[in-house]
């Protein structure tokens, strides 16, 4: 069976280029000139690989119009083999186009011959790579709670939406001991398999290492770092956020390891930010830990999350930010944790549209 191709470009001369010599090597081919022609045609049957070009008439030089449709492609083929082509390669724009999901860059006028080794490359990388999403999506879906805690003077709500089929955000609560339970979130640094693997390391040295969280924090996110740092490449890391909650006592003692300062809504309207007291773990061989504590009172509200809901980017390029997350904090007041949840990311979505390049990971803490 000969192999389906597809591709794109704007331009008709490169286009049936492009055909004729991929049909002499025994493709099946299938143009388009357009990025919406490309979604089109993936939604309609299967293709091994697609061979897309970066610059389209909209923008005929950044890269930007291609770099969104490898973003959306992602998102809606995770499993499909993309080549990218462009006329106007930098290091820049190559590095852009494997971060969103390119297999290989190619540059025009291409090399025949090394075009086509390129293809059967990306399609003969396609099996393993599927076999390494599916087990990345399992290894993900086994890391996230099943169900919530029930405890009595906190209500808890908590959710990741993933940017594509895997991703580095993960969530947990762990039962440390009777009445004190473990609120995590997590973000292990880069995206896809290489991060959802990541963070599975992770949360099993946190996992190891809950029963002495309890007694000692500082010493347990210790050792926490000591074997993630040990069994991970130098360069790999993640930031987290994990507080021990006291049910009878109301008391929170957190370590914030490089994340997001997590927002604290008190009762009279006041915010207060849960700053960071110690540097992402992974990273340094030589790590120390402070810890905090705080006490909720009834009517108080904890939002952790990931930069994935900051950092959401609207059209104009604009981050949703810390000064509207507060904002919809304030504004969800009076909602249930798991309603203060849902409007939070619609408020994210509407703000920078469903699709993102990045998790968005929320926990909602209500104190009772």
């Amino acid at each position: 069976m000969r192999p389906k191709i597809l591709v794109a470009d704007d331009q008709e001369d490169v286009r049936l280029a492009l055909d004729l010599l991929l049909r002499s090597e025994g493709f099946e081919v299938t143009t388009v000139d357009s990025p919406a022609a490309v979604l089109a045609a993936l939604g309609e049957r299967r293709y091994d690989a697609a061979l897309v070009d970066l610059n389209y008439t909209r923008d005929t030089t950044s890269g930007a119009e291609g770099l969104d449709l490898l973003r959306h492609v992602r998102s809606s083929h995770p499993s499909v083999p993309l080549l990218v082509m462009t006329a106007w390669g930098t290091l820049e724009l190559a590095v852009s186009a494997m971060k969103r999901g390119a297999g290989d860059f190619v540059l025009k006028p291409w090399d025949n011959t090394a075009l086509v080794q390129a293809l059967h490359n990306q399609i003969g990388s396609a099996p393993r790579a599927a076999h390494d999403l599916e087990l990345a999506r399992r290894v993900q879906g086994e890391l996230l709670p099943q169900r919530l805690p029930r405890l009595r003077t906190l209500e808890l709500a908590a959710r990741c939406q993933q940017a594509g089929a895997v991703g580095g955000d993960a969530y947990d609560f762990l039962e440390i001991a009777p009445g004190r339970t473990g609120i995590l979130l997590a973000d292990a640094s880069g995206k896809g398999v290489p991060a959802a693997l990541l963070m599975a390391n992770l949360i099993g040295c946190l996992r190891s290492n809950a029963a002495a969280a309890g007694d000692d924090l500082a010493a347990a996110l210790r050792a926490v770092n000591r074997q993630f740092h040990q069994s991970t490449a130098p360069e790999r890391y993640a930031t987290l956020f994990f507080g021990v909650y006291d049910d009878a006592r109301r008391l929170l003692r957190y370590a914030n390891c490089g994340h997001n300062p997590p927002l604290l809504r008190r009762s009279d309207g006041r915010v207060e930010r849960l700053e960071p007291t110690a540097p992402v773990v992974g990273l340094l061989p030589d790590w120390r830990c402070d810890v905090a504590e705080l006490a909720l009172a009834a009517g108080d509200t904890l939002l952790v999350y990931s930069d994935g809901i900051s950092e959401a980017e609207n059209a104009a390029d604009e981050p949703f930010g810390e000064a509207r997350l507060a904002a919809a904090l304030h504004a969800g007041r009076s909602l249930a944790a798991a309603a203060l949840l849902d409007s939070i990311l619609d408020g994210v979505a509407h703000f920078a549209g469903s699709e993102h390049e990045d998790d968005r990971t929320l926990i909602v803490a209500r104190s009772l």
